[in-house]
């Protein structure tokens, strides 16, 4: 069952977050940590504190990877890219191995071509054909909400709902700006994950959590998972 946890205002969500980061990376029980990065502007702030002063050097950068919860097919350099955004925020400032950031391969074609070689890596790095009980790909999946209640890019009526037999999936059609193919993690690879956490915040976001707890059919409300899933969302987003 869901946890929602509600935070004073968008820096202490992010507080919150860098603190259970940090935490995951001193596990002495794990080797590797992977964890799936989302979008959007909440995450970002996530990422300037981690690479900030207060935490930079509380993580032990060389445990973790870092995957994408979701990609627009663009140029990493792109100002629509999340993986820009994730390095101007984050990369540049820390101390992260470089074969530890598994980059989506954007240039590789269209985004059908991208999302084949995403869940080709995302299955070497882990190692089997198919998620294994007991043995999570992700330590953790960060996702947010959208206006439309999709997460990563699942979108309302998107056929990547469907998609069981991938880890990733192409969005030739975004449902949202901006209106450029994508490629996302399913279902089935958000699942597979220890702990979910959805990063929600703004008054603007509190018709769709409200939708969402009434058990309205969005995206982001079928997410599921064996492990922990929790929602943090601040005050305006909770409407209290």
């Amino acid at each position: 069952m869901a946890e929602t946890i509600v935070h004073s205002d968008p820096d202490a969500v992010a507080a919150a977050m860098a603190g259970i980061i940090a935490g995951l990376s001193q596990d002495a029980g794990r080797e590797r940590i992977a964890i799936a990065l989302s979008g959007g502007s909440t995450p970002q702030r996530l990422y300037r504190l981690l690479a900030s002063d207060a935490y930079r050097d509380s993580v032990r950068w060389q445990r973790l990877h870092l995957f994408w919860g979701d990609e627009r097919v663009v140029p990493h350099d792109h100002p629509d890219s999340n993986t820009r955004m994730v390095s101007e925020a984050l990369l540049q400032h820390v101390a992260i191995p470089p074969e530890n950031v598994h980059l989506v391969p954007t240039q590789a074609g269209d985004c059908e071509r991208v999302a084949s070689l995403y869940d080709e890596e995302i299955r070497r790095f882990y190692g089997g054909s198919g998620p294994e009980p007991g043995r999570p790909l992700f330590d953790l999946v960060l996702l947010g909400l959208g206006g439309d209640g999709h997460t990563a890019s699942l979108f309302p009526a998107s056929p990547a709902l469907a998609d069981r037999a991938h880890w990733v999936a192409p969005v030739p059609e975004a449902g949202m700006k901006p209106f450029v193919p994508r490629v996302t993690l399913t279902f089935g690879a958000i699942a597979s994950s220890r702990e979910i956490a959805f990063l929600v915040t703004g008054e603007d976001k509190r018709d769709r959590l409200g939708d969402i707890r009434a058990g309205r059919d969005l995206p982001a409300g079928q997410v599921r998972s064996d492990g922990r899933i929790t929602w943090h969302i601040d005050t305006a987003a909770a409407g209290s």
